[in-house]
């Protein structure tokens, strides 16, 4: 009887051992002093290390030879609507300024409304009309040096604006153009100088240790 009891301890321990619910047999005494740094405590509810289920790697898939960010020509639309629409809201709120300055002096009535809705919309569409012309050519020069050059930098702003400049006021001559292309590099250079100055204050601290 003794014999058969141990056999079938032995069996039962074999298996157990098998199936992972026996092990080497220690006690919580003996496991009291083992550290667990580095080690993630196992869900409650399911057998499975938390580690496991992290996933570093992005959720979405990108069609083959797909950007993970937009490029020049995809920001075309989004700066070119963005730009008429700022131009339209300021140019109704100049407009507006304007028309109440200019008709001070008469009552309220239905003359002075429509000579104020008339400049409210003067306004608001020759600055829609100014500043979406502008982000078009910007958004043109930067395509085309982007596809020329085969990179995408903040020298392709740089260089976009400062031709956009040149180009919308080479009517004036040469010196319009030179103006117009100096306002230009002057705006982009502080565009580029400000989406960098975290790196190139990073880099003058490394530098300076």
């Amino acid at each position: 009887m003794e014999g058969g009891g141990g056999s079938g301890n032995k069996t039962t321990g074999g298996l157990a051992g098998f199936f992972g619910a026996g092990g080497a047999g220690y006690s919580h005494a003996d496991l009291a002093g083992v550290p667990l740094t580095g080690m993630n405590p196992l869900s409650p509810y399911l057998n499975v290390d938390p580690r496991y289920l992290v996933q570093d790697t992005d959720e979405f898939i990108l069609p083959t030879g797909a950007n993970k960010t937009r490029g020049r020509f995809e920001l075309a639309f989004f700066t070119i609507g963005g730009c008429c629409m700022t131009g339209a809201a300021f140019g109704a709120v100049n407009g507006l300024r304007l028309g109440l300055k200019e008709t001070q002096n008469m009552a309220w009535s239905k003359p002075r409304n429509v000579q104020i809705l008339n400049m409210v919309t003067r306004q608001g569409a020759l600055w829609a009309n100014t500043l979406g012309s502008l982000a078009l050519l910007y958004s043109a020069f930067g395509v085309i040096i982007e596809k020329t050059r085969g990179a995408e930098d903040d020298l392709n702003t740089v260089a976009a604006g400062t031709m956009t400049g040149m180009l919308y006021k080479c009517t004036g001559g040469l010196r319009g153009a030179a103006r117009g292309g100096l306002a230009g590099l002057t705006l982009t250079g502080l565009y580029a100088l400000y989406n960098n100055w975290e790196h190139m204050k990073g880099s003058l601290l490394q530098q300076s240790l």
